[in-house]
């Protein structure tokens, strides 16, 4: 029997502090990969892996930050999402401290103040994940 399904994938909206708890931004990615641009920080969940220990690795893979899940945002899973197959995200709000630095698939990493995240550089619907952390 072969089953198909879509991938499996994290995302992490990484809402970086300084040692004092001040608040300093949101950490992104740019993209080593197609598709090129702007993202949150994410990636495949290996067999045998929960999706929070995937986030956890995958953070530190791409942003070599090490993060607390803070909650759950939501599951986006509209086929068209990833434009290279249907992927299934699951997206969390996390919290770290530090100095971000690209690893990884990721180019760059920079962080961006709530007011200057340029949603139209958005890969995927980072936009649309961004925005609903806005609204929470």
């Amino acid at each position: 029997m072969s089953i198909k399904t879509p991938f499996v994938a994290v995302d992490g909206i990484i809402q970086l502090f300084d040692s004092n708890e001040n608040f300093q931004g949101i950490v992104l990615i740019e993209r080593k990969n197609p598709p090129l641009g702007l993202a949150i920080p994410g990636g495949f969940v290996e067999i045998g892996e929960s999706v929070e220990n995937a986030l956890v690795r995958e953070m530190k893979e791409e942003t070599d930050l090490d993060v607390e899940i803070i909650r759950l945002l939501g599951v986006y899973s509209d086929p068209k999402r990833d434009p290279r197959f249907h992927t299934v995200s699951i997206a969390f709000v996390c919290k770290a401290y530090g100095s971000p630095k690209a690893q990884s698939d990721a180019k760059e990493v920079r962080v961006f103040k709530i007011e200057d995240i340029p949603f139209d550089k958005l890969v995927f619907d980072h936009a649309k994940i961004l925005r609903d952390y806005l609204m929470r």
